[in-house]
Order: C-alpha cells, then structure tokens, then sequence
C-alpha cells in the first residue's frame, strides 16, 4: 500500500513538483526566468525541503570559512594592512599591491561570499514549503549576525586591534557557527516534511532518544565547550600574534591562561568520553557523533601542546583554530539534535516524485 501523506503538507509539496525537485512534462511549454532549473533552486516559486538544506549547508561552511581567512589575516600579521575602513586607506578602496594589505582585503572580500550564502539562506526559507517559522527566524538571525560582525570589524579595524575586540570578534564567529548549525540540522531534521509524527525539526521518531541525565550531559558539553572556546580566546589575546606589531595585548601570563585553557579542554574531554558511553550503552545513534568530538579534542590537544612548546608557530595556531571551530560545530549539533549522529540522506517520496527527508543526521 503507497504511503499517504497529510492533506496540511500535500498541497504545498505539490507545488514544488517542478523543474529538478520533481518529474517535467516531455513538452514543457517555454517558462518564465524565474521557473528555470537552477541547482539551487531559488528561482522556483517554492522550495522543497531538500533543496533547502544545500542552501543551510553553504550558508554554514561559507562561515567557517571566513573564520579561518580571518585567523590567516592575523597569524600573517596583516590586520593593519588596510588601516581604514571601509575603504582601505583614506584615498583608495581596494588595497595596493601590498602583501599585508592584499591579505587583509581578501578576507573583507570574502564577507561578499558570506553574504551570498547568508542571503540565500532567508530567500530558501520564505520560498521553502511547507514553511517553517523557526527556519525563517534562524536565518535571519544570520543576517543579524553578520551585521554585527561587519560592525566590530570595524571597530577592530579603528582600535588598531584591541584585543578585547579581536576576542568579541572571534566569538561572534562562533556564535554565528552555533546559529548555522542548529538551522542546518533543522532543515535536515524536518519529520514534519518526512510525513513523520513530532513538531517540526524533532528527530526521526524510530531514533532511541537518550535519558534525562544523558541529555543534561550533552547540554553540559556545549556549556563547557564555549568555556573552552572563551579561554582559548585570552591565550589569543595574551599571546604573540596580536595581528600587528603595534596592537596592545592583554596583562596576562601566557603560561596561566594557557594552564587554565587546559583544564577546561581536559574536563571537556572527560565529559565527553562519559557522554559517549552512555548513549553507547543506550544503542543511540548519538554516540557516533560524540565519538567524533572525543577524537577531534585530542587532536585538538596534541595540536596544542605542539605549538606551546614549539613557539606557537603560524601553522599550528591556523590548524587549531579551524579545528576548533569544526569541533564547535559537532559540539552544538550532539547539543541540539541528541539521537542521531550519522549523514543524513535525502530519499524521494515514492508518492509523487517529490523529494521527501529521510535517514538520520
């Protein structure tokens, strides 16, 4: 017996049926810009869920991207090469044909790349169907985000890097991160377009959810991993590269911040591992991905310890930040979407064509 679907969601995924996300007449007659195929699909009058999510996932690795050409623009020692903002000097808007100023304009660029993902985020979640309110807030919440980092980039910029501002800076990012990350899964996880019982955006009903205390921990583990993230951040600021010879550092002892950045890293680590037993012991899929967090941190550590004691050399401290900001990532999915932890793959409904969600994250 075919499978049914509700009659709140059939006629909007119907709708949807057109160009690549569902079956074309053999003689289509000619269409309008806007009908075109585009792999996207924002040129459609409605998005299907599907297609939705290539949008979330740009828009998420588009972020840490940016992340990492901004830790290359001070590990480089560039963060002074444009002295202005927004023009890079006073009389001129691009850069010269300067080493520091062609890194530091680069990466301004690349917030244009950022943009385009984030904007086409908040377009894909008006024109998704079935609509979603908490998409359609998550990515605007983007939009927002963004701003205010344009903003502190300036500020940063005007302060000649004050590094409590390179610290706000930093941790918007991943503030940012932690946004992208929960509107990815949401959009992935969507049991209301699979036709599954739950509100939208809840696991897959057939996934063992783990317990009160498992939950707690894994709740935990985002607290403390922002803890980690915070004092990784005073290293930075304490630390040898400040972006620019002539930035400011913070009064701190390098060897102190640094023991207590490892403390927390250690009890991370510890939680973790415990974390991953339980739902190991609970057959929850969530261990898969908190078994991933567990190795990513010991990396993470020997990646650390390697740069303290080698002279925190420019390559290392680039590495541990984008592993940083992956681990994050993987942090704040196990916090927000419990029982799954393996891709998620995207099956059609038999029913139609339509493209429907399935699997687990």
């Amino acid at each position: 017996m075919a499978p049914t679907r509700s009659a709140s969601t059939t006629p909007a995924l119907a709708r949807c049926a057109h160009g690549p996300l569902g079956p074309r007449p053999r003689r289509a007659p000619r269409r309008r810009l806007r009908d075109r195929a585009y792999p996207l699909g924002l040129y459609h009058r409605c998005v299907a869920p599907h297609a939705y999510t290539r949008l979330t996932r740009f828009a998420l690795w588009a972020l840490t991207a940016i992340v990492v050409t901004g830790v290359a623009v001070r590990l480089t020692g560039s963060g002074l090469g444009c002295e202005d903002w927004p023009t890079c000097s006073e009389d001129r808007f691009v850069a010269d044909l300067e080493y520091h100023a062609l890194v530091e304009f680069v990466n301004r660029l690349f917030t244009g790349v950022v943009a385009i993902a984030v904007i086409a985020a908040v377009l894909g979640s008006v024109r998704r169907r079935p609509r979603r309110t908490d998409l359609i807030l998550l990515s605007l919440g983007l939009v927002a985000g963004v701003l205010a980092q344009v903003g502190l980039g300036a500020l940063l910029v005007l302060s000649e890097l004050d590094p409590r501002f390179t610290m706000g800076h930093f941790l918007l990012s991943m503030v940012l991160l932690q946004n992208a990350a929960v509107l990815d899964i949401r959009a992935r996880n969507d049991a209301g377009a699979a036709g599954a019982s739950g509100p939208p955006g809840s696991p897959a009903p057939a996934e063992r959810q783990p317990d009160a205390t498992t939950r707690l921990m894994q709740w935990a583990v985002l607290v403390v991993g922002g803890a980690l993230l915070v004092t990784g951040t005073l290293v930075t600021g304490a630390g040898p590269h400040a972006g620019d010879s002539r930035a400011a550092r913070l009064p701190l002892l390098v060897r102190e911040v640094a023991r207590v950045h490892s403390i927390v890293a250690l009890a991370l680590l510890g939680m973790v591992v415990w974390t991953w037993w339980r739902l190991r012991a609970a057959s929850s899929g969530g261990h898969v991905r908190m078994g991933r967090i567990a190795v990513l941190l010991v990396v993470q550590g020997a990646v650390g310890y390697t740069q303290y004691f080698t002279g925190v050399p420019v390559v290392l401290v680039g590495i541990h930040v984008a592993l940083a900001s992956i681990t994050w990532i993987e942090i704040v999915k196990a916090a927000h979407d419990p029982a799954a932890g393996s891709a998620k793959s995207l099956e059609p409904d038999p029913v139609g064509g339509v493209p429907m969600v399935g699997g687990r994250l």
